[in-house]
C-alpha cells in the first residue's frame, strides 16, 4: 500500500500523551497480557540515554499512526573497554494502519539518519524473521551476548560502520528505562482507559522466541 501521504517527523512535547495512547493500543496483549511499552517511553524521555534526534512519529491525514524511539546502550568488551551503541524501541503502528509499510518506513528513515549521525551500530531485541530485511543479523555473529552473558536469538545487530564490531566479543546492556517498577507502572497506567487483558497466540510465540538463549 502506498505511503505517499505519510509524514515522518520528530515527536513534539504536545504529542506525548497521544503517542503513549497509540503505543498502548499497538502493544496491548501482544507480548504479555496488557503491556508496558507506553510507560517505557514515558520514562525514557527524561533519561540521559534518550536520543531526541531519533524520536519520530508517522502522521497520516493529521493523525499520528506510528512511532519509533532510540536510546543509547553499551557493549562491554571482555577486555573491559566499552562502545556506545543505540537501540530502537518501542516502535509501533496503530492496529488499523498495520501492514501498510509504516513501521518499515520509520525504521528505514531512522537507520539512515543514525548512520549519518555517526553512530557505530544498532542493537535490538526482536524477531529475526522481520528485522533481517533491514540488514540486522544475530548478535552471536559478532560474539555479543546479553547483559547476563547469554547468546540470544532475539538479540539483533546492525553495523552502521563497516566491521566496527568485528573481533570484539562482549555483552550488550540496554537503557535502564526498560526496567519497569511495577508499582510506578500501575499508578501510571491507571490514568488510561480500562482495557481487558487476555492470553493470545502472539504471546506464546513471543515466549518461545525469548526462551531461545544459551
Amino acid at each position: 500500500m502506498s505511503n505517499i501521504n505519510l509524514i515522518i517527523r520528530n515527536e513534539k512535547e504536545n504529542d506525548y500523551r497521544t503517542v503513549e495512547e497509540m503505543i498502548r493500543e499497538a502493544f496491548w496483549n501482544l507480548y504479555v497480557p496488557g503491556c508496558n511499552e507506553h510507560f517505557i517511553l514515558h520514562n525514557l524521555r527524561n533519561r540521559s540515554d534518550f536520543v531526541p534526534e531519533l524520536d519520530f512519529v508517522a502522521e497520516k491525514e493529521g493523525q499520528i499512526v506510528g512511532q519509533i524511539v532510540y536510546s543509547r546502550g553499551i557493549i562491554t568488551y571482555i577486555q573491559g573497554a566499552e562502545k556506545e551503541v543505540i537501540s530502537f524501541g518501542p516502535v509501533s503502528v496503530l492496529p488499523a494502519f498495520q501492514k501498510q509499510g509504516i513501521g518499515s518506513a520509520l525504521i528505514t528513515h531512522t537507520i539512515n539518519l543514525a548512520q549519518e549521525m555517526g553512530f557505530p551500530a544498532i542493537c535490538i531485541y526482536g524477531d529475526p524473521r522481520y528485522y533481517s530485511r533491514f540488514g540486522f543479523r544475530c548478535a552471536e555473529k559478532y560474539e555479543i551476548k546479553t547483559a547476563d552473558e547469554k547468546f540470544a536469538v532475539a538479540l539483533q545487530v546492525l553495523e552502521l560502520q563497516r566491521d566496527v564490531l568485528i573481533n570484539m566479543s562482549g555483552r550488550f546492556t540496554e537503557s535502564a528505562a526498560f526496567e519497569v517498577d511495577e508499582n510506578e507502572f500501575a499508578q501510571y497506567d491507571a490514568a488510561f482507559p480500562f482495557k481487558e487483558k487476555a492470553e493470545t497466540d502472539s504471546q506464546r510465540e513471543f515466549r518461545i522466541l525469548a526462551s531461545l538463549r544459551y
